[in-house]
């Protein structure tokens, strides 16, 4: 089969997202929000394919958190508004089966962020019980906080939570990542990036928030540095392409396929499934061959091991390597 044309155009979508040259289409409030994914959740706002929307975001704890908490207001945090997302949106064109691409065009920092260790939360919370609170102010300018008085760190914001409603009228919670993707916390979905939803509902309900201004690969202590955010992003539906099961993702560099579990092994063996069935459903290539060539190009990530019970892995395969197929 031929390359898909929108794996070698998508990018073109980028031409208008530079500073102060993207007009939105739609304006979204950080009050337009809800914090579970169910197809129950109505919209909030509904749009044709192609709509570009600015979307405020408070931070993960829905401003329990500000730039003024102490770790007593850490001790006192209420997990029920935890994960305040920005939507749902309906887009009028998606069906059950379609994918609908999310093209990251801005993402703009607010002026503080926080990061804590809380109880019994993180990769090592047997050795970590104790709660912590650091409060960082952001540099907006230049994209910079410090950490403890001294290190500074060059941000890289992205939303922590991308995704599309399941098609279940659970209310179901944000924290673990899922197939309609959600609480991803992949630090690769940057400014830039386009990222590809199956659509499981009619309209696709799509939300986004839960704002990291820089998070490592792994997110080991439980959070990133948490901090309000302003997405600007377009939604556009496409059809009659082979299907995902899971997110997907492509920069102008790399494409990458993600793939969550309870353990470490079943996220990375569906992250490489994906990425083969990624090669041999678009590509002039065998399954057999794409395992090989996974094997010598293709690059395994843990994106967060924290967000329990699922964990998220991907796999990044470089354009340079796809051009040739």
């Amino acid at each position: 089969m031929n390359k898909l044309i929108w794996l070698s155009c998508s990018l073109i979508f980028f031409s208008c997202a530079q500073d102060n040259a993207i007009v939105p289409d739609h304006v979204l409030t950080a009050d337009q929000k809800h914090n579970k994914f169910s197809k129950l959740i109505p919209p909030v706002l509904t749009v044709k394919s192609g709509a570009v929307i600015k979307a405020d975001a408070y931070e993960a704890s829905d401003r329990q958190l500000h730039s003024k908490a102490k770790l007593e207001d850490l001790a006192n945090i209420d997990f029920g508004p935890i994960h305040p997302i920005t939507g749902p949106v309906y887009v009028e064109e998606a069906e059950v089966g379609d994918i609908l691409a999310v093209d990251l065009l801005k993402i703009d920092l607010h002026d503080y962020g926080w990061q804590a260790i809380v109880g019994g939360f993180g990769f090592l919370t047997d050795r970590f019980p104790n709660p912590k609170l650091n409060i960082h102010e952001i540099d907006v300018l230049n994209k910079t906080t410090m950490f403890n008085g001294k290190v500074k760190i060059p941000l890289k914001p992205f939303p922590g939570i991308m995704g599309v409603a399941p098609d279940a009228e659970e209310m179901l919670s944000t924290i673990p990542p899922r197939a309609n993707g959600g609480n991803m916390d992949d630090p690769s979905l940057v400014e830039g990036t386009t990222v590809y939803f199956p659509v499981f509902v009619k309209g696709a309900l799509f939300s986004i928030g839960d704002g990291h201004a820089v998070q490592g690969l792994g997110e080991v202590c439980g959070t990133a540095i948490e901090a309000p955010m302003t997405f600007t992003y377009r939604l556009r539906v496409i059809k009659d392409k082979p299907e995902i099961k899971e997110p997907q993702y492509e920069t102008d560099t790399y494409y990458a396929v993600t793939g969550f579990g309870t353990t470490i092994d079943i996220a990375t063996k569906k992250a490489v499934n994906f990425m083969v069935d990624h090669l041999s459903n678009n590509y002039d290539i065998s399954a057999e061959d794409a395992y090989m060539l996974c094997s010598l190009v293709g690059d395994l990530k843990i994106a967060e091991v924290v967000d329990v019970p699922n964990m998220l892995v991907t796999m990044h395969f470089p354009k340079s390597i796809l051009n040739q197929l």
